[in-house]
Parts: structure tokens; C-alpha cells; sequence
């Protein structure tokens, strides 16, 4: 079976990784992402979770459900989750009114010790290239700013992985 890749890119720096699709473990998920990529915007970082940077694009549909789900995820996931318009307080309330049918919670973790509260959130994906300079990249912009930081999904359909091993689950 081919494996699909992503590349996750911080547009303004020009680092990025890329990650290859769980299709056996996540098909919806990894199936509804695939056809809505690129998906790109605004960075944030986590509060309260741990370690990641996520974006907050219009949901897509149909939304796959809960799918090969954790609340820990490890440095290097791709995350996904539904998140309906007004339902936390670390929305910004413009977004929730721009995407009134919500938004997708798209992330990538990067460093281990991560508790997400709740349902937990999908992982559909894995770093296998370039974790160590992206990671120590996350590291640096959350230490001194990210405002002006675009973060992008996208397909990366030239990527050949070297010898795929297989992805364990933690």
C-alpha cells in the first residue's frame, strides 16, 4: 500500500516536517483532511494541553467522528478535532462568529508530557522527517513570539520515505 504524506510548514520561517497519514488507523479522518488540504491560517499555541501549535480553519465535512483518539498525544501526532463555534473560552469569539458551524482543530504536537482534556482528538498522522529542527523550532517561537506566523497542512505528494517502518501506537 502507498502512504500518503503532509507537510506541516511554518510558512515565515520555512521549516516544516513531514508526516505520513495513519489511513489504517484513521481512514475517515485521514480521507476528510486529504481532500480538504491545504488547510492553513493563524497560529496559536496550547494553554493548557502541553506542546503544540495548532490552527483553527472552517470545519470540514463530513466530519469523521471519534477516530483512533488519545488525550496524550506524543511529539510528532498530527491532531484532528471538531470544534464547535463558541464552545471554549481559548476560541476568539470573531472566529466563532465567522465559522458558525465551527472550526477544525488542526495540530501537531511536539514534545512528550501532553494532556488534552476531553473526548481526546484524533491522530491521523506522524512526523517521520524532520522532527528534531521543527520541535526545536516550535521550542523557539513560543519562547519569543509567533504573531506573525502562518502554519500550514498540505499534501506532500513528491515525498518518498525511506524504507517505511511501522508507526506504533504508544
Amino acid at each position: 500500500a502507498m502512504h500518503r504524506y503532509v507537510r506541516v510548514r511554518f510558512v515565515e520561517e520555512g521549516v516544516q516536517a513531514v508526516a505520513r497519514m495513519l489511513d489504517r488507523q484513521a481512514p475517515e479522518t485521514c480521507d476528510a483532511i486529504w481532500e480538504n488540504l491545504p488547510l492553513e491560517g493563524d497560529v496559536y499555541h496550547s494553554k493548557r494541553s502541553g506542546s503544540d501549535f495548532y490552527i483553527l480553519p472552517p470545519a470540514i465535512e463530513p466530519d469523521p467522528g471519534t477516530e483512533n483518539a488519545t488525550v496524550t498525544p506524543i511529539a510528532g501526532d498530527l491532531t484532528y478535532a471538531h470544534v464547535p463555534a463558541y464552545s471554549s473560552n481559548v476560541i476568539p469569539t470573531e472566529l466563532s462568529e465567522a465559522n458558525p458551524d465551527g472550526m477544525v482543530d488542526l495540530c501537531v504536537w511536539y514534545q512528550r508530557d501532553n494532556q488534552h482534556p476531553g473526548d481526546g482528538l484524533n491522530v491521523f498522522g506522524r512526523i517521520v522527517e524532520n522532527l528534531g529542527e521543527f520541535a526545536d523550532t516550535c521550542g523557539r517561537l513560543h519562547r519569543e513570539g509567533y504573531a506573525d506566523e502562518t502554519l500550514r497542512f498540505e499534501r506532500a505528494e513528491d515525498y518518498e520515505e525511506d524504507e517505511p517502518k511501522e508507526l506504533h501506537q504508544q
